[in-house]
């Protein structure tokens, strides 16, 4: 047999095909699934600079993984929840048919995104996790707007926040937009730039419509990859 032929005949198609990072099992550590153990899935590149970007590892390398291969490990790890995150997930357009084919496989399934990129494809049975960049993040002009439009009461928002600008910043955001209205919004504390002490003071302080999180899984495991 010609093993070049073989090999082009086993190697999964351009269209069924995702470049992958890393896939593991940890606790998930933000978001309404906090403390549930979830499989990641963490895609490969993404087009913004977050100047607090925690895995700017993911921007270049990967390796391109078959859709059934990604589910056939997913489904060994024998957990419910799952969470497809970055980089930016949705700057691969086939992440979709991922999350499509794991809501159909019965899965509790997030999706971790900037907020740059659309996100009315996305499968309705997904959890959109939805960032909106800060001044302080250095990518604020990326923000897409017309995404708040699409937020249903299963999507939840997030700002990380560097300071007191970028909390007074997004309480206007969350007034003009009434964004505690369409789902639910988290305020997190840039880690080393703003205390979390004091951010929790400056929301009760406001009586915020906000939850305030603190990312587990640095609590935990800090910044180590796979976790």
């Amino acid at each position: 047999m010609n093993t070049v032929a073989a090999a082009t005949d086993t190697a999964p198609s351009a269209e069924s095909r995702l470049k992958i990072t890393e896939i593991f099992l940890s606790l998930q550590g933000e978001a309404d699934a906090v403390g549930w153990p979830t499989v990641f899935v963490r895609l490969t590149g993404c087009p913004l600079r977050c100047q607090y970007c925690d895995t700017a590892y993911a921007f270049h390398g990967g390796q391109w993984r078959a859709i059934d291969d990604i589910l056939d490990e997913i489904a060994g790890h024998n957990v419910r929840h799952v969470c497809v995150t970055g980089g930016e997930p949705l700057s691969q357009k086939r992440c979709l048919g991922l999350l499509q084919r794991l809501c159909d496989a019965g899965y509790q399934v997030s999706l971790e995104t900037s907020g740059a990129i659309d996100i009315s494809a996305v499968d309705p049975r997904v959890s959109r996790v939805l960032d909106i960049k800060t001044p302080g993040s250095a990518e604020v002009e990326r923000n897409r707007w017309d995404n708040l439009a699409c937020l249903t009461a299963r999507d939840q928002v997030k700002f990380v926040l560097c300071g007191r600008a970028d909390y007074e910043w997004a309480r206007e955001v969350i007034r003009e937009h009434r964004l505690h209205e369409r789902c639910m919004v988290w305020f997190s504390p840039s880690k080393s730039e703003l205390p979390p002490r004091m951010l929790a003071d400056w929301i009760v302080t406001d009586r915020l419509p906000v939850r305030f999180q603190m990312q587990l899984h640095k609590l935990l495991w800090d910044d180590a990859p796979g976790h």
